[in-house]
């Protein structure tokens, strides 16, 4: 034993041995002790949480994707993936025990929500009870109520419901604004009908736009969400409300670590317009727009990508009586920077009709300032255009043929004023590595409107070379901007 000990690197590491044997459960411990603890929330707020089930006849039951999945492209990495917590089949949709067998029988549903008043107004989500005939929810003493329908906002996701009780348990409302990437949060629900189920996670991003959501900046978080959790709150460790849990990216049709959750502060401001006008009504501009790429900042003589980019100005919007002009590049709403072009619609939404606002542009490389009253977003804003196939003229220092536009699909494609062409072949070359397609309407280069095809060539001619230009399109009646990068001819 001496001779072994005699090495002195030898006794280092039996000491060091026993002060680990001994010692290893206190830093774990101080490890654990290092995590917030989330019972006395859920003590605390579990009571708010309930579940919400629906029936629904079969004969109004909707066997296809839900409508807002169905205009997904079928090439999107979104199109698959993007589910409500039920899948295809989704909270409504879902057919319980022997629910096929007749035009008599029921669907049911699950899903989640919240009390938010003593007086018994509930929050979930418009998918959980689109379509219901019957709303039940269980309270956590195990009551089951019938819930009154306030309203429903398709937009966003919301759904108000009201039951007849008093002196129930409410949750409380904090603030989304606040919130932080990196921040605890919780969520309570009943994913797969295991009733206040509770999962906790950090707070992954904010402002995420997500395909067809326009109007809602979503709260990304890696908090387990599943079937069952839609329309469940989001808390923070104050016990405060943030968010409501609505849609998860999933390849399964369950959890894989990316969820996310309305922020509250949207989810108020259609709560107040729901309780005193039964409907939402929001804020519109009258501009479609995309994010400002590298390639596009550098057309646009930009030091560096952001911004929303007007890709087309609608007739007879506040932009247009405002002075908008496709190619401007909004940078500022009502005194708020936009970084991305998704952060605009939400702003622009909440933003109050008849408003007289302030929108700070970048037009031909300089800043100006715009006023824009805003007005009120139709019932129906996309915009559908066609496609067609043209005569041919081409141009060979891009690799593009393309010809002018008849009167008749003009009218087809809802083209406003004389101008543009429309690419009837791409060939490699500049045109091609830019993105253009056959079947495009070009509008505009270089800050330049085309009218025809031969001003198209003119224009194509004067381009200065290894440099890249802005290149307006219509792409299955949508705009949007390329950036082209043109050689010798």
């Amino acid at each position: 034993m001496d001779f072994l000990f005699s090495n002195s690197i030898m006794k280092r590491i039996f000491i060091f041995s026993i002060i680990m044997m001994f010692c290893t459960p206190f830093i774990a411990q101080a490890r654990i002790s290092g995590l917030p603890d989330f019972t006395e929330l859920v003590e605390k707020n579990g009571p708010a949480v309930v579940n919400i089930s629906t029936e629904q006849k079969l004969s109004k039951r909707s066997k296809r994707m839900p409508r807002r999945f169905q205009d997904i492209p079928e090439d999107s990495p979104f199109g698959d993936w993007f589910k409500h917590f039920f899948g295809e089949e989704g909270e409504g949709n879902r057919g319980e025990g022997n629910g096929f067998g007749g035009p008599n029988r029921h669907a049911q549903s699950l899903g989640s929500g919240f009390i938010i008043s003593k007086d018994g107004y509930v929050l979930t989500n418009n998918h959980v009870v689109a379509e219901a005939d019957k709303i039940i929810v269980r309270l956590s003493d195990r009551r089951e109520i019938e819930a009154e329908l306030i309203g429903t906002d398709e937009r966003s996701d919301l759904a108000l419901l009201k039951i007849e009780a008093s002196n129930l348990p409410a949750v409380k409302i904090g603030s989304s604004e606040e919130l932080k990437a990196g921040e605890w949060v919780l969520a309570i629900g009943s994913p797969f009908g295991f009733d206040y189920s509770v999962t906790a996670g950090i707070v992954s991003a904010k402002g995420r736009s997500l395909p067809r959501e326009n109007y809602v900046p979503f709260i990304q978080t890696d908090v387990a969400i599943n079937p069952g959790n839609s329309g469940g709150p989001l808390f923070n460790l104050d016990g405060e409300v943030v968010g409501i849990n609505s849609q998860i990216y999933s390849r399964t049709g369950g959890y894989m670590g990316v969820s996310f959750a309305i922020p509250i502060d949207v989810v108020m401001n259609v709560v107040d317009q729901l309780k005193s006008e039964g409907h939402v009504v929001r804020g519109w501009l009258g501009v479609l727009i995309q994010d400002v790429t590298r390639e596009l900042a550098e057309s646009f003589e930009m030091k560096k990508p952001h911004g929303a980019l007007v890709a087309r100005v609608l007739p007879k919007s506040p932009a247009e009586d405002a002075g908008f002009k496709v190619g401007d590049i909004i940078i500022k709403f009502n005194g708020k920077t936009l970084n991305h072009s998704s952060d605009l619609p939400p702003i622009v939404g909440v933003t109050k009709i008849g408003k007289k606002t302030p929108v700070d542009i970048i037009r031909d490389g300089k800043r100006q300032q715009l006023a824009v009253i805003i007005g009120k977003l139709p019932e129906d804003d996309d915009i559908q255009m066609s496609k067609s196939s043209p005569d041919k003229t081409t141009s060979k220092r891009i690799g593009v043929v393309v010809s002018d536009i008849k009167d008749d699909v003009r009218e087809r494609l809802e083209i406003n004023g004389a101008g543009g062409v429309i690419v009837t072949e791409v060939k490699n070359g500049p045109a091609s590595d830019a993105g253009i397609r056959r079947g495009d309407v070009v509008m505009m280069i270089n800050n330049i409107e085309i009218r025809n095809a031969k001003h198209f060539k003119e224009v194509i001619k004067k381009l200065p070379e290894d440099k890249s230009v802005p290149v307006l399109v219509h792409r299955r009646g949508s705009p949007i901007f390329l950036a082209m990068k043109v050689g010798e001819e």
